[in-house]
């Protein structure tokens, strides 16, 4: 057996932060860093915000039509943030992964949660931490998307959010958007190689063994 009939499914490497910690700029990161990550881009029942573009940062469908996804199990895992209802369409995770190919989400504690009671085997949660409540306040400020109203629920469910750390496999610290990118890469870089992943790999090491 060749080297290259060594075969692996595909990851779903998740990121979750509290909002303005970071998870949605190292996401950006990744995808321009590494061409062949696919972006699970979810659908919301929310209204676009600045910049946002439909069917490449997320779908935006109403409410109608997000209830029939659920009825429809077309979705892996929804939640309702606020008073906006977020969705991982089940359809093109569950092909790219069958298919090899590595998928990125930002996702939050619900949604992770989920993925994991849905699909353990091929999720890598990462969670990603602020350095201090001041830099994510200073954070979500920065951004200008948000009422003062807003703004303060986001922070006070940040506890809530920070709470759910022990759920993840990895935890990145989001000092500096570049380390951090590179923290998260080196995760994605070595489960992309961990043992159980691979398939082929016993019949090629015994040909090895053999001299073949």
């Amino acid at each position: 057996m060749a080297e290259n009939e060594i075969r692996r499914r595909g990851i779903l490497l998740v990121l979750s932060s509290p909002s303005g910690a970071g998870k949605t700029t190292i996401t950006r990161a990744m995808l321009g860093r590494q061409p062949e990550l696919e972006f699970s881009v979810s659908v919301t029942t929310r209204k676009p915000r600045t910049g946002e573009r439909e069917g490449q940062d997320y779908r935006f469908i109403d409410r109608d039509r997000f209830d029939a996804m659920v009825r429809d199990q077309a979705l892996i895992e929804h939640a309702q943030v606020f008073s906006n209802f977020y969705g991982t369409p089940r359809a093109p995770v569950e092909a790219a992964l069958a298919a090899g190919r590595d998928v990125i989400a930002d996702l939050d504690w619900q949604g992770t949660q989920q993925l994991k009671q849905a699909m353990r085997a091929d999720v890598v949660a990462v969670f990603i931490l602020p350095p201090s409540l001041e830099a994510l306040e200073q954070r979500l400020k920065s951004r200008a998307q948000d009422s003062d109203e807003t703004l303060r629920a986001r922070m006070a469910q940040s506890a809530d959010e920070l709470s759910h750390w022990p759920e993840y496999d990895y935890l990145v610290i989001n000092r500096e958007i570049s380390e951090s990118v590179d923290r998260v890469a080196a995760i994605l870089a070595a489960e992309r190689v961990r043992r159980e992943r691979l398939q082929g790999l016993a019949e090629f090491v015994n040909r090895l063994r053999g001299g073949r």
